[in-house]
């Protein structure tokens, strides 16, 4: 097996380390040896926060390189424009059609740009969802970054039940359910 490479990529808060933890064990649960790592800006203020999750047989780096990445996780739209590049030619991203004010939109310093998921799809192979709107259907707003790595989940190669064993195992045990239902969500997308 190649190496696979995955972004995750969001703002503070949103999730994106439990995910990347998530993931992470599902490719040790597959017997790969993986690497994670993470970057994480201004994430208290809602910053940028960015983490790597590669996996194969062998994986000497935990950081994607630009133009390397199978898959791009985005937790919010601007973070995809943002991260894009780091997309392989082949590559997909999945996008949670969210917006979120930086602060330099919040202060009027900058506009938040329109069309982000047009303009995206026009260069990428874009899959986007509203997850925010399916975390509610389900009851917890918290959980909708587990809906999106649902959705991502079809464009990797675990069975179902791979990935729901290894969320009960990451999860904290309050959550497990909640969680499970949010993947699923995401996953029947």
């Amino acid at each position: 097996m190649t190496t696979k490479n995955i972004m995750i990529v969001g703002v503070g808060g949103q999730g994106t380390l439990l995910t990347s933890r998530i993931l992470g064990g599902l490719a040790v649960h597959a017997g790969y040896d993986v690497k994670l790592s993470e970057v994480h800006g201004m994430a208290q203020r809602g910053g940028s926060v960015v983490t790597y999750v590669r996996y194969g047989e062998k994986v000497s780096e935990p950081i994607v390189e630009e133009g390397q990445a199978d898959v791009l996780i985005a937790f919010e739209k601007l973070e995809a424009k943002r991260y894009a590049h780091f997309l392989k030619k082949d590559g997909v991203i999945i996008v949670n059609d969210q917006r979120i004010d930086p602060i330099t939109v919040v202060t009027g310093a900058d506009k938040y740009p329109e069309n982000i998921i047009e303009e995206l799809s026009a260069k990428y192979k874009v899959y986007s969802i509203d997850a925010m709107a399916k975390a509610k259907e389900i009851g917890n707003t918290k959980t909708f970054n587990v809906v999106v790595l649902g959705m991502a989940a079809r464009h990797m190669n675990y069975t179902e039940e791979d990935w729901l064993t290894v969320i009960e195992n990451t999860v904290p045990p309050k959550t497990i359910e909640i969680n499970k239902k949010a993947f699923e969500a995401g996953y029947r997308i």
